[in-house]
């Protein structure tokens, strides 16, 4: 029952260290399962999605070994089958992936069905449509998920929508397929091409991640590996809008900035300055933010995950800027919390119309799910005064330590008991 207390109007100016990818960890995990022996996984994040993880990992009969905060030991020898419940299933949309593991190394999978951010239809038709391609017989009843098979088979799966977790859990059930699976019209983001090296690093062979197509050649056995997660693209581009709405100059360290493309544009569109290393790019701005249309595309157009952060940070443009929600129908519910802030935006269905106010003005406002959580700590750093960010449980699914993060750029940002506030004000 912790909130963030936030004093913004401070440019934040230094450098941050991007953690590990939240959205590559959440499926790597699972597919240690894959092994059924030891693998090494550095740079996780130290967020809640990667503890749960782990848990279900645990709940199966894997050994976790915590090695240091963004290392852990995941022994799967003596891995069972067994149902992922609905109380941890709920914790996250990533759940399913165990699904995929399973079925991949089993032939036998059952889960209930995964929970996570309330971001509006996110059917899961494009996992059982491949699992049942490869030969499985599929069910859902009274919540629970079921996959079983005799024997995975070769296939030919053309998916009707593009789709990150289906395109991740297509290739975790196909490892140990008898012949070649050759999927299509697949998701393309970079923790899609991170699942298949480190399947590949394994003994897999899977080829063409990043591309509309993916070729995965069944092997009989894979083996345990040390593999390192790529940086996480989204945690990088909230800290660069971070930096852009606060007037600041940060260096944005351990990214990869070929996967920042899309966010980079957007926010140099926006009047961001941005000057790209080998493994880090230089935020800076310091004239007044310009209007930007923006549309949310899978990769490699604009991510829907920084949708909400730079939604806040267009806010304060000097104009109107369209931002349009490309995948996902219920992604603007954070916009009324804005609104608290005195943010002039008008919603119609999937397109959000943002008329740019000269500041911000300081309020309790709730997350509502990750990456809306994450606008509102943005928001909150350029109004002059004091905000409070609540239900900030959903925000530490996907940010690995923010408010020391956050600190050590010189944001004023703390975690205040909720209860203990609610009682001095009585």
């Amino acid at each position: 029952m912790e909130k963030f207390v936030i004093k913004g109007g401070k440019p934040l100016r230094g450098q941050v260290n991007i953690s590990g990818a939240k959205n590559a960890a959440v499926a790597i995990l699972p597919a240690t399962i894959l092994a059924r022996g030891k693998c090494i996984i550095e740079n996780l994040p130290d967020i809640s999605d990667v503890a749960t993880c782990a848990r279900i990992l645990q709940d199966m009969g894997a050994v976790v070994r915590s090695i240091n905060k963004t290392t852990l030991e995941i022994d799967t020898t003596h891995v069972k089958p067994i149902p992922i419940s609905s109380e941890m299933s709920r914790l996250m949309r990533a759940s399913y992936y165990f699904l995929g593991a399973m079925l991949g190394e089993y032939k036998s999978a059952a889960a209930s069905m995964p929970g996570g951010c309330d971001l509006g239809q996110r059917p899961i038709d494009q996992h059982l449509k491949a699992f049942e391609a490869i030969g499985a017989t599929t069910t859902v009843e009274y919540g629970m998920i079921r996959a079983e098979a005799e024997e995975l088979t070769e296939a030919h799966i053309f998916f009707d929508t593009v789709s990150v977790g289906a395109t991740i859990n297509a290739m975790l059930a196909s490892v140990h397929s008898n012949d070649m699976v050759i999927l299509e019209n697949v998701a393309k983001e970079p923790h899609i091409v991170d699942v298949a090296n480190f399947l590949n690093t394994m003994g897999a062979d899977v080829r063409g991640a990043g591309t509309d197509v993916i070729k995965i050649r069944g092997v009989g056995k894979l083996h345990g590996c040390t593999y390192s997660i790529i940086p996480d693209q989204i945690e990088a581009g909230t800290y660069m809008a971070a930096a852009v709405i606060t007037k600041g100059n940060v260096l944005v360290k351990n990214v990869i900035p070929k996967h920042l493309e899309p966010i980079i544009d957007r926010l140099k569109s926006a009047g961001a300055q941005i000057e790209e290393f080998d493994d880090a790019v230089r935020v800076s701005c310091e004239g007044p933010l310009q209007p930007v249309n923006v549309k949310t595309t899978p990769h490699p157009g604009f991510p829907t995950d920084m949708q909400p952060q730079i939604t806040a940070l267009l806010c304060l443009a000097e104009g109107t800027s369209i931002v349009t929600e490309g995948i996902f129908d219920n992604r603007f519910r954070y916009v009324d919390e804005l609104a608290r802030m005195g943010a002039n935006i008008q919603v119609d269905g999937r397109v959000a119309v943002v008329e740019g106010i000269k500041e911000l003005l300081p309020a309790p406002v709730r997350a509502l799910d990750l990456r809306a959580g994450a606008a509102l700590v943005i928001a909150a750093l350029a109004v002059n005064g004091v905000s409070e960010v609540e239900d900030i449980h959903f925000i530490e699914r996907g940010y690995a330590n923010i408010v020391e993060k956050l600190q050590g750029i010189g944001a004023d940002i703390r975690y205040v008991d909720v209860r203990e506030s609610t009682a001095q004000a009585q």
